[in-house]
């Protein structure tokens, strides 16, 4: 299933390099892609069926080859053509879920959700509408397809298809208009694809949203660091909020350091020098990586620490998210401080779906997040890093400094942010958000009322 799960990520992959970041256009450049092998395919496979007596006549009679293929060969094909682009229409709204990933938006925001609080109806919020939708394409394609089938087409007919197509430009001139006619300035915040990352880019766009100044486009749910990384240095978001020690190791390459200020200091300075991008002092906790196991199987082996983990890992299962396995400060460097080994390769997992997978038995072993709320609500336990081999993990917002240069006032309200988010608040957010299902929207404003920044 991954592999098929990577197989139609592919295109949307390689649009980001391509075209710059993330957003709509490299959505749509791959459903672009996704959708033409269905259709040049039905249109080949339509005109190789047509009557190659018909196509002599006709040139016979004096048509040219054009002629031939406007008059004859095209009205005999356009059922099956149709019919090619009926299937690449259900195709790409299904498909078109998953561009939430690299910031596309659509019904997939609320899928990622879903799989990231564990949700069901969440996933359901997203995957029945789109399942609708896809029936209101295939049912309207359709329509079309018999109308075109018809050797003549009544006056009826052509009204009918004029009405759908003003009216389907109108919609689309009403949502351009109304985005010409916003004059205030937007910022555009990114967040990963986990909750935590959720609930903090939220208290970042309502934070700017409430000096009254700015108005804030969200993108939240991206792939991963890299995708969130890329998209800020492009400027196709202006900030995030990233971990000093993910930016250090994953971004920077570098080895991990112990002390978070000078972690801190060596990423401020590294982000600006080779990036231009500024990076904000610590909101105040620290996300580690944490090592997770069974409550359960920490209370009948006396299990505390990794080290003691180390003893009974070649009869467990893992499971780890796509980073964690080939990170510098990730997978390999842990095995190796430990010494872990395991019953079989460790699985790469989806983040919102390793704690469910290690609470269901599926897995014995998970790499998480020492916030997420999700561990206590479903008695999992934390190994302590015993041996100290992750570095610090200070949560700091990331910006790109042409933004922050041309509107100077967004450095003052960030800064407000800082050193305001206590680890415990965190956990208590994501546990809000995870188990209470609330959403992040309600859980952060009530948060900052508190809060008072």
């Amino acid at each position: 299933m991954y592999h098929v799960f990577l197989a139609i990520l592919f295109p949307f992959d390689i649009t980001i390099p391509v075209l710059g970041g993330i957003g709509k256009t490299p959505a749509i450049v791959a459903l672009t892609l996704y959708a033409l092998l269905p259709i040049i395919r039905s249109t080949y496979t339509a005109l190789k069926q047509i009557d190659s007596g018909q196509k002599e006549a006709a040139l016979a009679l004096g048509m040219r080859k054009k002629q031939v293929l406007l008059y004859v060969e095209l009205p005999q094909a356009l059922p099956v053509i149709i019919s090619g682009v009926r299937v690449a229409t259900v195709i790409c709204v299904g498909i078109a879920t998953i561009a939430a990933a690299i910031g596309g938006g659509g019904l997939g925001v609320f899928i990622f959700r879903g799989i990231a609080t564990v949700n069901n109806i969440v996933i359901l919020a997203g995957a029945i509408p789109s399942a609708i939708i896809a029936l209101i394409a295939d049912w309207g394609i359709g329509y079309l397809e018999k109308i075109l089938s018809k050797p003549q087409f009544s006056r009826r007919s052509w009204q009918k298809i004029r009405l759908l197509l003003l009216s389907l430009l109108a919609f689309l001139v009403l949502i351009f208009w109304q985005q010409a006619t916003n004059t205030s300035p937007m910022i555009t915040i990114g967040s990963k694809n986990f909750t935590e990352q959720v609930i903090l880019g939220e208290i970042l766009a309502q934070q700017i949203e409430s000096s009254g100044v700015f108005q804030v486009k969200r993108q939240f749910n991206l792939g991963g660091t890299f995708i969130c990384h890329e998209a800020v240095k492009a400027g196709k978001i202006d900030g995030y909020v990233e971990y000093s020690g993910t930016a250090l190791t994953a971004i920077l390459k570098q080895q991990p350091l112990k002390d978070p200020k000078q972690t801190q200091g060596l990423v401020k300075q590294a982000y600006r020098e080779k990036f231009g991008l500024a990076v904000f002092p610590s909101l105040g906790f620290e996300n580690t990586f944490a090592i997770v196991i069974r409550g359960e199987d920490a209370r009948k082996y006396n299990l505390k620490t990794i080290s003691d983990a180390a003893v009974y890992t070649p009869n467990w299962r893992a499971a780890f998210g796509y980073e964690f396995i080939t990170r510098e400060d990730g997978l390999p460097g842990l095995s190796q401080t430990y010494n872990l080994a395991f019953a079989e390769s460790p699985q790469s997992m989806e983040l919102g779906l390793i704690y469910r997978a290690l609470a269901d038995k599926q897995v014995d072993l998970v790499a998480g997040n020492s916030t997420d709320g999700l561990i206590k609500v479903l008695d999992l336990y934390i190994l302590t890093d015993d041996r100290k081999y992750f570095p610090p993990y200070d949560a700091v917002v990331i910006f790109h400094q042409e933004t922050l240069d041309k509107y100077p006032q967004l450095t003052t309200i960030i800064n407000r942010l800082n050193g305001a988010i206590t680890a415990t608040e965190m956990q208590e957010l994501n546990y809000l958000v995870d188990n209470q299902l609330q959403s992040v929207e309600s859980a952060v404003r009530e948060f900052i009322r508190v809060k008072n920044f």
